[in-house]
């Protein structure tokens, strides 16, 4: 079998839609008016995703505030806000850049999701011709929702945690009913989780395996053939093409992260300056039966955060690179992360978001054309 490709899940939002979200909260268009080009931006990316060769399609985020906020927020500032948050809650992130990201905060229960990525899926059904994924957050980031110290007087945390599961569960299952083939689920605070930045407290709080015990509690509810086609997505971050957590030794997360019983990983690599010793991490670490599927290992051979286009003679000899550490039938490809998780990011290393819509085409483009070069020379 060829190695498989496939991609993380967002794709850059061309400019004039990262405008209508910030009109939309300046009340200068609906809600309506913001869809529509929600809408104009996903039938382009499912298009040119096709045109690419990748296996499945998505519509890039393009109808998504973020990869985390979808479910709970229609923007990043705030409108739209589920029941039951407020809008200051603790940062997920503090970039390299020094800007962050921030997540609202739980007010009260019950925990409810306002949408479910099923949405998407429905609607990019009916554009696709080829099959569709989905990607959706993980329990551990929705966690984060939840005062850090103190508890929330008529919803212990406990209630929050099944509450959130039970979510996370109705979203999955959700888009594998309206069509999805496979669902991946981000997450990139996996390696943030060691990173102990003062500015930012649940980094301190050593949550890495609190995070995969709460996640294994989710994916634990599918069967063995149902999470053969479920994903892990993990990355130090990529948001207005910076990180946030690369620092931070990489064998803390890979050493713990295939404890997570899933089907596979999609796995940042390109932007590491040691790629030998990750391929040999991964290659030591995951597994062939967890807990009834073998984990299929796509090592990232593109760096969403550089205008650079790697070319697929490059990715050829990182996947022949990684395949002598990772057991071929066991070894996809894949990018970093998605080249851009937030639905306001200006892509500033590209010059413009429209541009760099551009650069991760031909990036995506050369990623199937060297697995597919790869696949040749290592007889597969």
């Amino acid at each position: 079998m060829p190695i498989p490709t496939e991609t993380v899940g967002s794709l850059p939002r061309p400019e004039k839609l990262q405008s209508a979200y910030e009109d939309l909260d300046q009340g200068k268009i609906t809600f309506e008016d913001l869809q529509k080009l929600q809408d104009e931006a996903a039938n382009d990316s499912i298009q040119r995703l096709e045109e690419t060769g990748e296996t499945y399609v998505n519509d890039g985020e393009q109808r998504e505030s973020s990869f985390a906020t979808y479910p709970i927020t229609d923007t990043l500032a705030g409108t739209g806000l589920a029941d039951n948050l407020a809008g200051d809650g603790q940062f997920f992130a503090i970039f390299d850049d020094g800007h962050h990201r921030q997540l609202p905060r739980l007010t009260g229960g019950p925990f409810r999701y306002k949408t479910f990525a099923s949405e998407f899926v429905e609607k990019n059904k009916q554009i696709a011709t080829k099959p569709v994924k989905q990607a959706v957050i993980s329990p551990s980031m929705m966690m984060l929702l939840y005062p850090l110290e103190e508890e929330i007087e008529g919803y212990p945390r406990e209630q929050f945690l099944d509450d959130v599961c039970d979510e996370v569960e109705k979203d999955i299952r959700q888009c594998f009913e309206a069509g999805a083939e496979r669902v991946s689920i981000d997450f990139t605070e996996g390696r943030l989780a060691n990173k102990n930045d003062a500015r930012n407290p649940w980094t301190g709080k050593d949550m890495l395996q609190e995070f995969i015990d709460l996640n294994n509690r989710v994916i634990d509810r599918f069967s063995p053939e149902e999470r053969k086609n479920m994903g892990i997505h993990t990355c130090p971050g990529g948001d207005n093409d910076s990180v946030h957590s690369k620092e931070v030794p990489y064998e803390k997360l890979l050493t713990k992260m295939f404890q997570l019983n899933v089907g596979y990983f999609l796995i940042q690599c390109a932007s590491e300056d040691d790629k030998e010793s990750v391929y040999k991490l991964v290659g030591e670490n995951s597994r062939d039966d967890a807990d009834g599927v073998p984990q299929v290992c796509f090592i990232g051979v593109i760096n969403p955060l550089s205008p650079e286009v790697e070319t697929a003679e490059e990715v050829k000899d990182r996947l022949v690179a990684a395949a002598k550490h990772i057991p071929v039938e066991r070894l996809g490809a894949t990018d970093d992360c998605g080249f851009s998780p937030f639905s306001r990011d200006l892509k500033p290393a590209h010059g413009s978001p429209d541009f760099a819509r551009d650069i991760a085409m031909q990036k995506i483009s050369n990623r199937v054309e060297g697995a597919r070069m790869a696949s040749e020379e290592l007889g597969v």
